[in-house]
C-alpha cells in the first residue's frame, strides 16, 4: 500500500491547478495505490496538510503551485521525524527550484515526470525557525519585492517585480551589513546580499553556477557596487555564469552565517518578505528527498 497526498493550490498560475488536477491525480494513481487531493484555500493550509501527510506516513506529497506553496509543503515537512518524498508541479512565475531540478516549468510535462522519476537529496534552508528551499535576499530585491502587491503578482506575474525593481534601483542607497561566519566576515555597506541553495536565482539558472541541490552549502553573494555602469559590465558574466567572478561581488560558501544591520531591513525568501534582520541562515543538508528527472 503506498500513498501520495497531491496538494493543490488552484488559483496558481491563472488558475492551471484546477486544470491539472485530474491529469496530476490520474498520472500519480499508475505509481501510488493511494491519492490524496487536497485543495488550499487561504495561507498555511499546505503546511498543514503536508504535516498531516508526513505525520500519517504518507510516501510522497507532491506540491502543485508556486514558489509560496513549494514552500508551504517543504514547512509542512521539514521538522517530521517521518519526511514523504517531495514532488512538484510548478506553476509560479519564477520557478527556481523546478529549474534547479531540471523539472519542466510546463505543468502537464511535470505532471508526466511524476510517473516514474528517481527521487535524489534535496537540502533546504533553514532561518531562525522558517524554512526555505531556494534564496535569500536582503537588500535591493527585498525592498521590490515588499513593493508587490498581490493583485500585481497575478496580473503582472514577474513583470511586476522587475517594475518594482527599476524603482528600487533607481532610488537605492547601499544598506549597512554586518556579516559573520566561519569562512569570512564583513562590515560595511551593500546594495544587495544574496544566498543560494540552488544554482538558479530570479529565473537566471547559471546565477550560482557551482550551486548543486545536495551539496550542503550556502552560496553567499555580496554586491560591493550597483551603480548603472557597474550593472552594465556585470550582465554579461551573469548570463554566462560568472557573476562570482565580477569585480563588483564577493563570493563563498559556508554552512552558516549570521547577518545583523543597524536598520530594520527586509529579508525575502523565497519571493516573499519574510520578516526583518537580524537573522542566522543555515543550511540542513540532503534534508529531504525530492523526485526529479534522471541527471542527463
Amino acid at each position: 500500500m503506498s500513498k501520495v497526498m497531491l496538494i493543490i493550490n488552484p488559483s496558481s498560475g491563472k488558475e492551471l491547478g484546477k486544470k491539472h488536477a485530474e491529469l496530476a491525480e490520474g498520472t500519480l494513481a499508475q505509481r501510488f495505490t493511494e491519492v490524496d487531493v487536497r485543495f488550499t484555500e487561504k495561507e498555511l493550509d499546505a503546511t498543514e496538510f503536508a504535516t498531516q501527510a508526513a505525520i500519517g506516513h504518507y510516501d510522497a506529497v507532491v506540491a502543485m503551485g508556486g514558489d509560496g506553496t513549494v514552500n508551504e509543503v517543504i514547512t509542512g515537512i521539514a521538522e517530521q521525524e517521518h519526511r514523504p518524498t517531495l514532488g512538484i508541479v510548478p506553476l509560479g512565475t519564477v520557478n527556481d527550484l523546478a529549474r534547479a531540478l531540471h523539472i519542466p516549468t510546463d505543468p502537464e510535462e511535470a505532471i508526466s515526470v511524476l510517473e516514474d522519476a528517481p527521487s535524489r537529496p534535496l537540502d533546504i534552508g533553514k532561518y531562525d525557525d522558517h524554512y526555505f528551499m531556494n534564496v535569500i535576499a536582503v537588500g535591493l530585491i527585498a525592498e521590490a519585492v515588499e513593493e508587490v502587491s498581490v493583485e500585481q503578482k497575478t496580473s503582472l506575474g514577474s513583470v511586476a517585480y522587475f517594475i518594482e525593481g527599476l524603482k528600487a534601483f533607481k532610488d537605492h542607497s547601499p544598506y549597512p551589513i554586518r556579516l559573520t561566519a566561519e569562512e569570512k566576515s564583513f562590515d560595511g555597506e551593500t546594495p544587495l546580499l544574496i544566498i543560494s541553495l540552488t544554482n538558479s536565482v530570479g529565473g537566471f539558472e547559471s546565477f550560482a553556477k557551482d550551486a548543486r541541490v545536495d551539496d550542503g552549502l550556502l552560496h553567499v553573494f555580496i554586491v560591493k557596487q550597483l551603480g548603472f555602469f557597474d550593472a552594465l559590465q556585470a550582465l554579461p558574466k551573469l548570463l554566462t555564469g560568472k557573476i562570482s567572478d565580477a569585480d563588483q561581488v564577493e563570493y563563498f560558501t559556508t554552512k552558516e552565517v549570521h547577518i545583523d544591520s543597524k536598520e530594520r531591513l527586509p529579508i525575502n525568501a523565497d519571493g516573499d518578505t519574510a520578516g526583518h534582520l537580524p537573522v542566522t541562515v543555515q543550511v540542513l543538508s540532503q534534508h529531504l528527498t525530492v523526485f526529479a528527472p534522471a541527471s542527463k
